[in-house]
């Protein structure tokens, strides 16, 4: 007997891109928990590695992902997100890991000497001052002597753009950074806030990319991290 003829997509099937030929699907996923001082000297904060529990986290899940088929993982270079990405393929080892230096998070502080603290360039003052502006803006534009919004959202949205681009019709997993999930899902909503939801450590958000629609799936899944000792979820 011959198959019956696939069903047309509905409306709604097509707007969400469900059944749909040719879409990419898109994890994102946040890097597991950095062993960070933020009091210490800015060149510190800006690159720190993993710390025992985020390894875990980073094991929790490439785990997760172990059955998932993967086309391709790219990573920033930043050292906990590429020691997550690291995790991740270990499960996938016919893939190499594809570097894009414009996945790397907002560069907070950036034209201060990495070798001082914020707190002696700023003064305690300022920085308070910016604490509380963040708390209420939720922009990056709040700090001084750092990337601005527009800057870090365009590179953020073309790196994973790019990514999309090479891998139109497959899926693919780009390890980065909090400031760069929310930029690229802040894009596609078109929320006004740089930061608008939190994403949790090792956690993972989906979107589905086809012709010129993008569309959210799913936002900070974290069912990996939880085990029966417990549950490895950290923001």
């Amino acid at each position: 007997m011959t198959e019956p003829p696939a069903p047309t997509p509905g409306v709604f099937d097509q707007a969400f891109l469900i059944g749909v030929d040719g879409v990419t699907e898109v994890l994102l996923i946040r890097h597991g928990q950095q062993d960070i001082d933020f009091n210490g000297p800015i060149g510190e904060v800006m690159d720190p590695p993993l710390s025992e529990h985020g390894l875990a986290q980073a094991a929790l899940l490439a785990e997760g992902l172990s059955t998932t088929h993967l086309d391709a993982i790219f990573a920033s270079p930043l050292r906990r997100a590429m020691q997550t990405a690291q995790a991740l393929q270990k499960h996938h080892k016919h893939l190499e890991l594809d570097v894009m230096d414009d996945l790397q998070e907002v560069r907070i502080f950036e034209d201060v000497p990495p070798e001082m603290t914020a707190l002696e360039f700023f003064g305690k003052d300022l920085l308070m001052a910016v604490r509380q502006r963040m708390l209420q803006e939720r922009s990056w534009d709040v700090y001084p002597c750092s990337e601005s919004s527009f800057d870090f959202r365009k590179r953020a949205v073309n790196a994973i753009e790019t990514a999309i681009a090479r891998n139109a019709g497959e899926r693919i997993a780009i390890v980065c950074h909090g400031g760069v999930i929310n930029a690229y899902i802040g894009h596609i909503v078109r929320s006004s806030y740089d930061m608008f939801f939190r994403p949790a450590h090792a956690s993972v958000s989906v979107v589905a990319s086809g012709g010129e629609r993008r569309i959210l799936r799913t936002v900070n899944d974290t069912n990996h991290l939880r085990t029966p000792e417990g549950d490895f979820a950290t923001y």
